[in-house]
């Protein structure tokens, strides 16, 4: 089975050869396309996708969308008491 991944700077998708021709994989809330976000509660629970980016207005100090612009850079983002690479950010979502 072929699988790519598009982790795109808003969004990110993920797909499959189908025969004869490309679908994308839903993801748990039956979107194919999932927000480029990470954010963590105040219990340190992980969050990605449309609950992250929803909490990004209200938790702006534990929330990330726009570290994919920083790939390839030795810029870390800093989400609560922990600092990240735009990588390691981009491997939760």
């Amino acid at each position: 089975m072929l699988v790519g991944i598009d982790l795109g700077t808003t969004n990110s998708a993920i797909g499959y050869w189908n025969g004869d021709k490309p679908e994308l994989i839903p993801n748990a809330l039956g979107d194919v396309l999932t927000p480029s976000a990470v954010s963590f509660t105040d219990k340190d629970e992980l969050l990605v996708g449309m609950a992250a980016r929803e909490r990004q207005t209200t938790h702006p100090k534990l929330s990330a969308t726009a570290f994919k612009r920083l790939m390839g850079t030795n810029e870390k983002i800093v989400l609560g008491r922990r600092r990240f690479s735009p990588e390691e950010l981009s491997s939760l979502v």
